[in-house]
């Protein structure tokens, strides 16, 4: 029996699979070779120049930012003032309409007929108009005889050339030519009056008539159209809106606890949505209050009203935002151009005394004159990069600018 040896053993071992493991150790020494060398880290790369600012504290006004909804500022909704079917429309929605232009047209069969009732009655009241005058030139007529007759009978009377009874018959006579003559006046006026009512009536026809015709108040453009031919009108029942195009003003609500720091004629900032390129940046312009509403019992809120510059390119119905400044107060700021914007997250790159930028998380507030509050990550005097290169990344070195080296902190 041969008795096993493990030091034989595990050298023959090693005599056996030494060629496996000379080429293990060739790869590894060929793996090594090919490996690249390590980057250089960014504070060893050349500086990026670079300017810079520093975080200071600036007297901001205290600004708070409302939304609303931009409405043109003269608005005319188009009812009709009677119940008629409507048998044209002659405008569109969108289409300009100068004043005085024909909007839409209404069955006038009732109303002519009507207007031409009232205009046959006016001619009739005018024949009894003339008529009563007639009457009242002959009862003058027969006024004056009877009266020229009284007088002689009374002179011949006082002669004794004429009897009581030839008297008395001459008063009777005055008397009834005095009473024709009054109530051919009094016909006279009522023929006037039935007249003048006939006239007014007829006047109220025609007006009536120019109700089914129905045009633009003022040089507009058709926001809404509610109505087609066909339709019944009836009174009070929107059929179209008109928009004055050259004047807009921007409507936003405003709670009763900061609408004591809004002032009629105050001056604001708005900016309107643009619908051609929805995700445009906002371009603040310069707008006034020009109305503050009542309370709204049911929000708790103010409506005030804003009127927009001509040139802003607001269109009604769209999106605005306005932000209104209070007083002042201090607080710390960077350039609004030092913030680098990663979705939600602001940061900004922050010099050290070795000229290394590291990246700092910061919250900000308000924005004004080009400067944004900082709320945290920053602290008073640190050297902030303004419009960081594209290429600049944390533990960067830089070369600072001219505004740095002499200490212009701005």
């Amino acid at each position: 029996m041969i008795r096993s040896d493990p030091f034989i053993t595990i050298e023959r071992l090693t005599v056996r699979y030494r060629p496996f493991a000379t080429i293990v150790l060739a790869t590894a020494a060929a793996a090594a070779c090919s490996r690249p060398p390590e980057a250089t880290p960014s504070s060893q790369a050349a500086p990026i120049a670079v300017t810079t600012a520093r975080a200071t504290m600036t007297e901001l006004p205290a600004t708070f930012e409302a939304g609303g909804i931009v409405r043109a500022r003269v608005t005319a909704v188009i009812a009709s003032r009677v119940m008629a079917t409507v048998t044209d429309v002659h405008v569109r929605a969108s289409q300009r309409v100068r004043r005085g232009a024909s909007l839409v047209s209404l069955d006038a069969r009732e109303m002519t007929a009507n207007r031409d009732r009232a205009v046959a009655a006016e001619a009739a009241a005018q024949e009894s108009s003339v008529a009563a005058d007639a009457d009242v030139a002959a009862a003058e007529a027969d006024l004056a005889l009877a009266r020229a007759t009284h007088h002689r009978i009374a002179e011949l009377a006082a002669r004794k050339s004429a009897t009581p009874q030839e008297l008395d018959q001459a008063i009777a006579t005055l008397t009834a030519a005095d009473a024709r003559f009054r109530s051919a006046r009094a016909r006279r006026a009522a023929a006037s009056a039935e007249h003048d009512a006939a006239h007014s009536a007829s006047s109220a026809a025609g007006t009536s008539l120019t109700y089914t015709q129905l045009t633009a108040p003022f040089d507009a453009v058709v926001s809404e159209r509610s109505v087609d031919p066909g339709a019944m009108a009836t009174p009070g029942t929107p059929l179209l809106t008109l928009e004055d195009p050259t004047s807009f003003q921007l409507e936003v609500r405003i709670d009763e606890s900061r609408v004591a720091q809004v002032l009629v004629g105050q001056a604001v900032k708005v900016h309107v949505s643009n619908a051609a390129d929805p995700r445009s940046a906002p371009v603040w312009a310069d707008a006034r209050v020009t109305e503050i509403a009542r309370l709204d019992p049911a929000s708790h809120a103010f409506a005030v009203k804003i009127d927009l510059p001509i040139d802003s390119g607001a269109r009604s119905g769209s999106f605005g935002r306005a932000r209104f400044s209070g007083p002042t107060r201090t607080a710390l700021t960077v350039p609004e151009s030092a913030l680098v914007r990663r979705g939600q997250l602001a940061f900004v790159f922050a010099v050290d005394a070795n000229n290394i930028v590291r990246l700092r998380a910061v919250s900000t507030g308000g924005v004004a004159a080009g400067h944004v509050e900082t709320l945290a990550g920053v602290s008073d005097g640190d050297i902030i990069v303004v419009s960081p290169p594209l290429a600049l990344t944390d533990g960067h070195s830089v070369q600072a600018s001219s505004q740095l080296a002499r200490g212009d902190g701005r």
